[in-house]
């Protein structure tokens, strides 16, 4: 017989659980929705963070060998602009060069596969063909305004984007010459318990993003060299802006490498042939093989603490709902909600039984002056406290 003390136990244990996921769930709903109305402000300054941790190992080493902070700076943001510019031009140009051979090639992959289409075991007439082409024909014609307007839309994209990378660069300035000072002005702001959490969490997400971006540049930079010598040695075109793609493309965990891969086969068919693209197919997945068993266990071993399965999961959950942003910052998202997670997890742990309640604390430094909080000594990065020291 069930007891009807313990069964208003349970419903009232269940309905007051029910309320706190309702809550919280509202909670996280306002929190994007926010973000969302705020992304134009937002993404500028993950861009900016993303740069930040890339340029700010240069930049401690001028400030370590005596470099004025704002020298330091500009010295790394104006190099770091000029490595960009000079990478686009190295990819523009060569696929300028070649666009006309490029735009050979893929007429005669087309003709190639329609000779293999004509016949068996597919056996498709030229007739079914024509017909084909002249329905997509017609379709590209009634959709000329929503190609237009497309084209439009694209325009407001690629300047949206423009005035993005400006706003990141004067960011990544700032951060790179007053990134120091953040933590300590943000620990006299905040209230209580607050200034000793939030720059904790702050800290260790640095680590975790600036350990993310480093390691996946390495892995791209090592894939986009070894997959750029096979396409040079198997004598395909465009090196240069395939190596590039590939190195771009690794901060895209498993779904990048499979798009670069893709478009390196694909480029490599329509010049060379099957027997080509087959190679290359070949020593992008030996590649492949070699970064996921040997390059990312080396570089990450002490990283994200991500299994590959949500790394997987999410890529597509980010692609799917911000397209390639999504896809881009999945990961770091990711891992930087596993270290607030670890350290609420932390902070509500019991005490260890083992430890001894009244053992001596062991002897501590100082505490630094107040006069050196605007350089303090940390070895996280610009935005946690790092100096040059």
């Amino acid at each position: 017989m069930l007891s009807s003390s313990k069964t208003r136990a349970a419903l009232s244990n269940s309905a007051r659980i029910s309320m706190q996921v309702l809550l919280l769930l509202l909670m996280t709903w306002v929190t994007l929705w926010i973000l969302g109305k705020a992304w134009s402000i937002l993404w500028p300054l993950v861009v900016a963070l993303l740069i930040t941790t890339l340029t700010w190992p240069p930049t401690r080493f001028l400030r370590k060998h005596g470099w004025h902070p704002a020298l330091a700076a500009s010295t790394v943001t104006i190099g770091f602009l000029l490595l960009a510019i000079g990478t686009i031009v190295g990819i523009a140009l060569p696929v300028a060069a070649q666009s006309g051979d490029l735009a050979d090639g893929i007429v005669d992959g087309v003709g190639r596969l329609r000779d293999w289409a004509s016949g068996p075991p597919l056996n498709i007439s030229d007739d079914q063909i024509s017909k084909a082409l002249d329905t997509v024909t017609s379709r590209v014609q009634d959709s000329a305004g929503s190609i237009a307007s497309g084209a439009l839309t694209g325009v407001s994209v690629i300047t949206n984007g423009l005035i993005t990378i400006v706003l990141a660069l004067f960011l990544m300035f700032f951060f790179l010459k007053d990134g120091p000072k953040f933590v300590p002005w943000m620990q006299r702001q905040l209230p209580g318990r607050l200034a000793t959490d939030v720059p904790t969490v702050a800290a260790r997400s640095w680590l975790t993003l600036g350990s993310f971006v480093r390691s996946q540049a390495a892995v791209g930079l090592l894939d986009a060299i070894c997959i750029g010598v096979g396409l040079w040695i198997v004598g395909v075109p465009l090196v240069l802006p395939l190596a590039v793609l590939t190195f771009v493309a690794a901060f895209i965990p498993i779904v990048g490498a499979v798009f670069a891969g893709f478009v390196a086969v694909v480029i490599a068919l329509v010049f060379n042939g099957l027997t080509d693209a087959l190679i290359v197919l070949a020593i992008i997945l030996l590649v492949q093989q070699l970064e996921g068993n040997i390059f990312q266990p080396m570089l990450q071993s002490r990283g994200l603490g991500l299994h590959a399965a949500v790394v997987l999961l999410a890529v597509t959950l980010g692609g799917s709902l911000f397209g390639i942003v999504g896809s881009l910052l999945a990961v770091p998202v990711a891992a930087i909600i596993a270290v607030i997670w670890n350290y609420i997890r932390e902070q509500l742990a019991d005490p260890d039984p083992d430890a001894e309640p009244n053992a001596e604390p062991e002897p501590t430094d100082p505490a630094p002056a107040p006069e050196s909080a605007a350089e303090p000594t940390p070895a996280a990065g610009p935005i946690t406290g790092a100096t040059p020291a």
